[in-house]
């Protein structure tokens, strides 16, 4: 998990070297590469691109590329860590969204920790130089549309093989990503190709790293190592962009971490509780 986190904090550093090209234009290459990729993975092992459920797999790329296109745009306009911050808060739209689609409960504890979450949102952009309100409920909306995305792929779970549910979010983004770039192209030059290459493969480099973390030990464990993606944004974008945080908005970042955190943990906890009763009982 902590090879996965870095690689998506690598990805997230070559789409903001390259955020001089058009968004959409981000959106194809990198969904583009990772689309070939997931091909030959399936290829390799056989597996029915299709997909059974298509309706939920439209869904999911619909929603994973609306969010995307949103995040990167964020990454343009925004400091690293700050617009990873604000990605960041997706798992709490998950679970909220959740209580409508997938019938879930949410502890009432947790609403306290989503109001952490989004203070400390408020204390950022209270504090930082030149970020707009507009730029800051734009990444929220990624937020919305990621926990939208992510409620897709749970419903999907054991009815898709995983590759093919990332394959209908790649090909999706490729389309869309294709159609919406070809009005306003802008031809990428020398070093450029370089950044939308290594945005591809740095994402597959992610999500196989972070899928073999997932198999081999409880979600409860390795998830929370995902957030040290915000410190990792911090540091490359110290290191490779000049960006300086106050000590306010590093407040407010880890205000935001940790009403994520302290939600993750309360809902594992729940969750485990839940499972020992079960034990009991049988």
């Amino acid at each position: 998990m902590l090879a996965a986190t870095f690689y998506f904090a690598l990805m997230n550093v070559f789409i903001k070297a390259a955020s001089h090209l058009p968004t959409w234009e981000l959106v194809f290459f990198r969904c583009g590469i990772s689309a070939l990729l997931c091909f030959i993975e399936i290829y390799r092992k056989n597996i029915n691109w299709r997909g059974t459920n298509r309706k939920l797999l439209l869904l999911r790329g619909i929603f994973g590329t609306t969010a995307l296109f949103m995040y990167f745009y964020t990454l343009s306009k925004m400091s690293l860590g700050t617009a990873v911050t604000i990605q960041y808060l997706s798992p709490i739209f998950t679970t909220i969204i959740a209580i409508f689609i997938l019938k879930e409960k949410v502890n009432p504890i947790e609403w306290l920790f989503f109001l952490i979450s989004f203070g400390g949102v408020l204390l950022m952009k209270g504090v930082e130089h030149g970020i707009s309100m507009t730029y800051i409920l734009i990444g929220i909306c990624s937020a919305v549309f990621s926990g939208l995305a992510y409620n897709m792929v749970r419903s999907l779970r054991g009815k898709e093989h995983p590759t093919v549910v990332v394959l209908h979010f790649q090909l999706i983004g490729t389309l869309a990503g294709m159609a919406f770039s070809i009005p306003a192209w802008v031809m990428p030059q020398g070093i450029d190709w370089v950044f939308l290459l290594m945005t591809g493969i740095t994402t597959q480099l992610g999500q196989v790293n972070m899928t073999k973390a997932l198999q081999k030990e409880p979600m409860s464990k390795v998830t929370i190592l995902n957030y040290l993606g915000v410190l990792y944004a911090i540091g490359l974008g110290y290191f490779f962009f000049d960006e300086t945080y106050t000590l306010t908005t590093l407040a407010g970042i880890s205000l935001v971490i940790a009403g994520v955190i302290l939600s993750l943990i309360t809902r594992n906890s729940k969750r485990i509780m839940r499972f020992s009763e079960s034990d009991k009982n049988t």
